[in-house]
């Protein structure tokens, strides 16, 4: 063999001994980046269990009442006139919403006064004949005592004396039916006034106005028909501003509900599926007198200011009472928990970023929290995404949750 053949052959040994000790270093870094049993480390994303405080509360279906619903009817009988709100608009208090033809009113009124005037008029004539019979009542008393003394004298003849008696008699019986006339027309006097009382009663009927601020219904008597007396509603107003909302609680809860709403006052909150990041904020104020033996509920209502109108009469909406505030308490995010066999479960990460999995008892759920009575203690690392390809003993690597779903994928 030539000396260019040796050395030709010579660098190929050279080349193939290179790559091969490349290859078995690439294979044996490899198999220590895979970790025990040649897997390599599953992607996810983890977070700290914390220590914190949580309110303690009760989730409930609720449904929203009008906080007084008004039907509006007619106390005078006539014919409706004219309308003056606008249907399903806000109307205040003391607004006009009806009138009434007020004429037949006015003229019933003016009877009334009438009455009144000629009361009066024969009020004052009976004063009148009673001051000029109690006059002569005196005069003839007087002629009476001295015909008598005179008679007894022997100067009259006794019966003059007994004739100036009788006149004297006469006049005061007189005296006293004037007194009877004069209480007879204050009498019809009164009763007259009470009719003219009345008649202008009637007539402030014919303007009909809310009795309360709140929201307009549907028109239900349009002008023109006559209406009769505390007949069909002619419009219900419900009143909206503050308004109530009815929700049912486990009557296990009662004690501590009572107990609670009788230090303080607890906090509602309401929202409705339509608008979940809108929440409207009130407080208890009613608990019902008596358990529902058939749902083995507790009503209870709470009240709400409802200035921005968040809340409508009859809206089922999610109420949340908030009890207590429970310190020192072990959260995780929620999605952290995991159904198993044995029971709820999370993968806590171990120092050598290995996961082992550890059944948990989770007492509440508060939005995206869990927290958690035992498992877990705070500051522990655990899996909150990609468990569905870990087992006990896994390689981890931790990494946004974005990059666990594409590599999912």
């Amino acid at each position: 063999m030539s000396k260019t053949v040796k050395s030709r052959f010579s660098e190929a040994l050279v080349a193939i001994a290179s790559l091969a000790i490349a290859l078995s270093l690439a294979a044996c870094g490899k198999q220590q980046a895979q970790g025990p049993g040649g897997m390599p480390p599953v992607p996810v994303s983890v977070a700290v269990a914390a220590q914190e405080a949580v309110p303690v509360e009760i989730h409930a279906i609720g449904n929203v009442e009008p906080y007084s619903t008004v039907q509006i009817k007619s106390q005078v009988a006539g014919e409706l006139t004219a309308v003056r709100f606008t249907e399903g608009r806000d109307v205040a208090k003391g607004d006009p919403l009806f009138e009434i033809d007020p004429q037949p009113f006015r003229d019933a009124l003016a009877q009334a006064e009438g009455a009144v005037a000629r009361d009066r008029a024969q009020l004052v004539q009976a004063q009148a004949n009673l001051a000029r019979d109690t006059a002569q009542a005196k005069s003839a008393e007087a002629d009476a005592v001295r015909y008598e003394q005179l008679a007894k004298d022997g100067v009259a003849p006794q019966m003059q004396a007994t004739q100036q008696r009788a006149a004297a008699d006469a006049l005061h019986e007189s005296v006293r039916a004037d007194q009877a006339a004069i209480e007879s027309a204050r009498a019809s006097l009164e009763s007259d006034q009470a009719a003219v009382a009345r008649a202008k009663l009637d007539l402030s009927y014919c303007e009909i106005a809310s009795p309360v601020s709140g929201r307009a219904g549907n028109l239900l008597v349009h002008p023109g028909n006559l209406i009769k007396v505390n007949d069909v509603p002619l419009v219900v107003i419900n009143q909206v501003s503050p308004i109530f909302v009815s929700f049912g609680v486990p009557e296990d809860q009662l004690n501590a509900v009572r107990q609670r709403a009788a230090r303080e006052k607890l906090a509602v909150t309401a929202t409705a599926d339509d608008a979940p990041g809108r929440i409207a904020r009130g407080y208890l104020t009613v608990i019902d007198n008596a358990v529902d033996s058939s749902t083995g509920t507790i009503r209870l209502k709470a009240v709400f200011e409802n200035a921005e109108r968040l809340l409508w009469p009859g809206q089922f909406v999610n109420v949340v009472l908030t009890l207590d505030t429970q310190s020192n308490a072990t959260t995780v995010p929620s999605e952290a928990v995991q159904d198993g066999q044995r029971g709820q479960f999370i993968f806590v990460v171990k120092a050598d970023q290995t996961v082992e999995p550890r059944l948990v008892t989770v007492t509440r759920t508060i939005g995206r929290k869990a927290v958690i009575a035992k498992g877990v203690a705070p500051g522990e690392t655990i899996v909150t995404d990609g468990q569905l390809r870990l087992y006990p003993g896994a390689k981890i690597q931790p990494v946004p949750a974005s990059q666990v779903d594409n590599q999912a994928l």
